[in-house]
């Protein structure tokens, strides 16, 4: 499956079946996300998914998943 935008993505880890959060309604509820608020980037490695704008308190942080597991990556340096 080719990765283009954050709904993708979004298919992609739930069907993975990796422990995540991350999509849940209540925690998009709490820091004020949306699904429409994200995009995709593709590094070597990994999948960015980055905010187009801040959210409650500036939150504007990009979480990265494994290309192949769809796993959360914590420490990712480009």
């Amino acid at each position: 499956m080719k990765i283009k935008t954050a709904y993708d993505l979004k298919y992609a880890i739930q069907n993975a079946r990796t422990e995540t959060h991350f999509f849940t309604r209540k925690t998009m509820q709490f820091f004020g996300d949306t699904m429409r608020n994200y995009g995709v980037k593709e590094h070597d490695k990994v999948y960015e998914l980055y905010r187009r704008k801040p959210v409650k308190h500036g939150l504007d942080s990009s979480a990265y998943f494994d290309k192949e597991t769809f796993e959360r990556v914590h420490n990712y340096k480009e």
